[in-house]
């Protein structure tokens, strides 16, 4: 399930609202109008307007990425998926480690919405490094377990997963080409890496395979955001 073959670079760019309010968020969205299309509404947002953030992109004719990350036992995360589902957005996300049963709770309680979203699969974190990784009790490596959580996945019936830069070429080359791959980390030469970890810059991430490419604070924390996104869309449609 391939959406993207006939997309632009730039039109695969989702920017993250990472704000605490609505009000600010907005403000955003109208500032990216007519270049961005697609926007990330995650825990902090969510947490403190709820769906009205959902409804502020929708009614500026643009989509949602709900990043919520359900993580819970499959009835729960089935009814939280459906829930979703039901305020029109786009794309949604459960974790992986939550395991197959819930994977594919999630993707049936998707696939019963009228209006289906894309169902993601959360790997590990972007926040994540290997030693960071082994201190919560994985064992292996970060790439591994990825790809093996990618499989999974597929086997729940999901569209396909979120994973860091890093691990973008061998799960394109596990799971082939129909798989969606959206990624955060993305960080272009000019930024600050921030709290992540595993990054690339957003033109070598679509280069290796990505789908999708999600970005927050070199837009959002920029004091002219719509020329960094502008100036991110230039360097991925070279």
């Amino acid at each position: 399930m391939n959406t993207t073959k006939d997309k632009k670079r730039g039109e695969r760019i989702i920017v993250a609202l990472d704000f605490a309010e609505v009000k600010a968020a907005e403000g955003l969205v109208r500032n990216l109008k007519g270049i961005v299309s697609f926007f990330k509404v995650g825990l902090e947002l969510f947490t403190s307007t709820g769906p009205d953030a959902v409804k502020m992109v929708i009614d500026n004719n643009a989509k949602v990425f709900l990043d919520l990350k359900f993580h819970d036992i499959p009835n729960t995360v089935a009814g939280a998926v459906s829930s979703a589902s039901n305020l029109s957005v786009s794309m949604i996300n459960v974790h992986a480690t939550g395991g197959v049963e819930m994977m594919r709770a999630a993707a049936g309680a998707a696939s019963k919405s009228k209006n289906r979203p894309i169902m993601l699969a959360v790997t590990i974190l972007t926040s994540l490094d290997e030693e960071g990784f082994r201190q919560i009790g994985f064992s292996g490596s970060i790439g591994d377990s990825v790809v093996n959580l990618a499989r999974s996945a597929v086997n729940a019936g999901l569209d396909g997963v979120v994973c860091s830069p890093d691990e973008i070429r061998p799960v394109r080359d596990a799971l082939g080409g129909d798989f969606l791959i959206v990624t955060p980390g993305v960080r272009p030469t000019w930024s600050l890496k921030d709290d992540q970890k595993r990054v690339m810059t957003p033109k070598d991430a679509l280069d290796a395979g990505a789908d999708y490419i999600v970005i927050g604070r070199p837009i959002t924390a920029d004091k002219d955001p719509r020329r960094a996104a502008e100036r991110i869309i230039e360097e991925v449609d070279e």
